[in-house]
């Protein structure tokens, strides 16, 4: 598998795997009928670094790194990840999670925040807490989970420097 910065002309994959991820409206806050334009802005918009993972010549994944806030919020990394239907299970999301990170560090953020991880979506709150992210606020019932309605999401935060800080 490979990491590598994504280009425009990976959007064809991206965004199969963005309309597979948010046609279950189980894990991110995107209407299944996204537009293909507003999905193209949030991956590649105007300060936005997008990553992909390639395995065995597909895209299995990506990422997208930014910072959470602006001007003087602006030393706390977001990040958003998708992996492809065929490739879950595999690892990719762990090695996108953890190149994230590192490219976090690289460009000098101080800390991740996670700002909506929906509380059913116990693989993606494994993995987080898997690379050191704990749960550091409840948004009751703020998802609108297609089965299971009205859910919780969570903020979850880390520092990048692996310090724990006291709270």
């Amino acid at each position: 598998m490979r990491i590598r910065r994504a280009t425009d002309d990976d959007f064809a994959a991206i965004w199969a795997i963005f309309r597979a991820v948010v046609a279950g409206a189980d894990t991110y806050a995107f209407s299944p009928d996204t537009s293909r334009d507003d999905a193209f802005a949030y991956w590649f918009g105007p300060g936005v670094l997008s990553f992909v993972a390639e395995k065995d010549g597909e895209i299995a994944g990506m990422y997208k790194l930014i910072p959470n806030q602006r001007d003087l919020g602006a030393h706390v990394a977001n990040a958003s990840f998708m992996v492809g239907p065929g490739f879950r299970g595999q690892g990719i999301g762990e090695a996108l999670g953890r190149h994230c990170l590192a490219e976090a560090r690289k460009r000098s953020f101080k800390a991740m925040q996670f700002n909506f991880v929906v509380s059913a979506n116990t693989g993606a709150v494994a993995l987080w807490k898997k690379l050191g992210f704990e749960i550091v606020g409840v948004l009751p019932e703020a998802f609108r989970h297609r089965a299971l309605g009205d859910i919780d999401a969570y903020v979850m935060y880390r520092f990048l420097d692996g310090a724990a800080r006291a709270r």
